[in-house]
């Protein structure tokens, strides 16, 4: 028989949005960082998605073509370090459970 018992729902949807509001909480503090070309090229993100900074070594703007490739990998590595911080919030919020995107306001 299973023990889920229907009438704790409304204990488990608020325990829920607490931490969905912890999470947002979390989420406007966060700040990643992706680098390129052993550090020649910086860039850090929110955990919204928003570039909070750009740092380059004056040896990287040498070489333009090499500075674009630097912005683009320090960008995408940077982008990874993001949605993997959030991937973990993620499971803090829902306990593990498999919640379709979208379902939560995140």
């Amino acid at each position: 028989m299973d023990n889920f018992d229907l009438g704790n729902i409304g204990a488990l949807l608020g325990g829920m949005q607490q931490r969905v509001a912890d999470m947002k909480a979390k989420q406007a503090a966060l700040r990643c960082e992706g680098s390129a070309g052993d550090g020649l090229v910086k860039i850090t993100l929110t955990g919204d998605f928003q570039v909070d900074g750009v740092t380059i070594a004056p040896s990287a703007m040498d070489d333009r073509e090499l500075l674009e490739d630097l912005v683009r990998a320090a960008l995408s590595e940077a982008l990874r370090n993001v949605q993997g911080e959030l991937a973990k919030g993620m499971q803090e919020v829902t306990g593990g459970l498999p919640i379709p995107p979208g379902l939560l306001p995140l």
